[in-house]
């Protein structure tokens, strides 16, 4: 048991108490999900210095976690969420230096406050509420801490000047304008969450395609195209919407496409943090710009998959105080399901193989009537 290093018991449903943690001292991975008799964890968790995730998903009946817990310095994600009867997280969260990981149940704003402080190298924050009241009080305080005061609309202006190439990460600064006579440009970003599949390609082609003839014009992006995309857009930094059910199609991907104004001797792109609000579930998702980089991994899989037919969402991206938003738009990208798509694949084949089969069937009699006619001539040339 020394070399353990995953140990899964999720799904334990008679599970009191995890065991004694000291045997296994190279263990990385630790999952207890949905074990809703859980109520204590072993203190001896402590001694896991080689541990790098901690999941607790929907443990109910864990009411706090052993302190030992917060001095694990190799710690870098620790799920808390469905954790009803944990109100709060101890004295000494904050000596989780190596944490990038956080999901947390619905927590005091004290401690909302304190992640970013006390927590330097968090990069996505995940919390549940207890209502959509508390969701509203939460965001603002969220957004409070990261000092996102910039949420002006800029007025249309007229440009002529060109668009810089692209540059091929998951956010892309897909343009930048200077205007003409003014100390102001314009810059364009796309934010992916979620896997790339064929539908994202084409319409990231699209998109930029737009962009590279129109600037700055936020307003002639792609519109919907039901039911492969369709489209949300609002003046300033944020984004309301309620995602729609589109038959036989499962969300894929959300891409966010954001228009900037910001002084000329401004280099960067500007993104400090993106918010996703699900109101109908009553969750904040914070992503800083570190994690948003990297939204097409697990972690851009776990804001899409959380998004249902129905809810009422929101999308606040956050930017540095030069910068002035202008436009956000966000597509939601659907595809087939795998199985439906082979189906599709088969029966393509199947109509294929019987076209060919019959064609050969065809080939088979003209050949054989062929011969017929050959033996009947010999027949006849040799009675005459």
């Amino acid at each position: 048991m020394t070399k353990l290093k995953i140990l899964n018991l999720s799904h334990s449903h008679f599970l009191e108490h995890t065991p004694d943690f000291s045997y296994l001292p190279n263990l990385e991975k630790l999952v207890l999900k949905d074990c809703p008799m859980l109520s204590e964890v072993s203190p001896s968790i402590g001694h896991l210095r080689e541990i790098i995730l901690i999941d607790l998903e929907d443990c109910v009946s864990l009411r706090s976690l052993p302190r030992s817990i917060y001095k694990l310095k190799s710690l870098k994600t620790l799920i808390l969420s469905g954790c009803l009867m944990i109100e709060k997280l101890e004295e000494g969260f904050e000596d989780m230096k190596s944490l990038v990981y956080l999901d947390v149940p619905s927590s005091s704003s004290h401690e909302l406050s304190s992640f970013p402080n006390h927590l330097p190298r968090l990069q996505s924050l995940s919390v549940e509420c207890s209502s959509e009241l508390q969701l509203s009080q939460n965001a603002a305080i969220i957004l409070d801490t990261l000092h996102a005061t910039n949420y002006k609309v800029l007025e249309p202006a007229a440009t002529t000047s060109q668009v810089s190439n692209m540059t091929s990460t998951l956010i892309q600064c897909c343009g930048q304008v200077h205007v003409s006579g003014s100390k102001q440009s314009f810059q364009s970003l796309l934010i992916q969450m979620g896997m790339n599949c064929q539908v994202t390609n084409i319409l990231k082609g699209k998109i930029v395609q737009i962009m590279n003839i129109n600037g700055s014009d936020g307003y002639l992006l792609p519109g919907h195209s039901y039911p492969d995309w369709l489209n949300f857009s609002s003046e300033g930094s944020s984004v309301t919407f309620q995602v729609p059910q589109v038959e036989g199609r499962n969300l894929n991907t959300m891409m966010c496409v954001v228009y900037t104004s910001t002084p000329d001797n401004i280099t960067s792109d500007g993104l400090k943090n993106v918010l996703v609000k699900n109101f109908t579930k009553a969750t904040i998702q914070h992503y800083n710009r570190e994690a948003s980089v990297s939204l097409e991994d697990e972690k851009g899989q776990r804001v899409v998959s959380s998004i249902e037919p129905g809810n009422k969402v929101e999308v606040v991206v956050v930017f540095e105080n030069d910068f002035i938003v202008k436009t956000t738009a966000v597509y939601l990208v659907y595809e087939e399901p795998i199985g439906k798509k082979k189906n599709k694949k088969d029966k393509s084949q199947t109509a294929e193989n019987q076209f060919l089969w019959y064609y050969l069937k065809i080939f088979v009699v003209a050949i054989v009537f062929h011969f017929l006619q050959k033996l009947i001539d010999f027949i006849h040339s040799k009675v005459v």
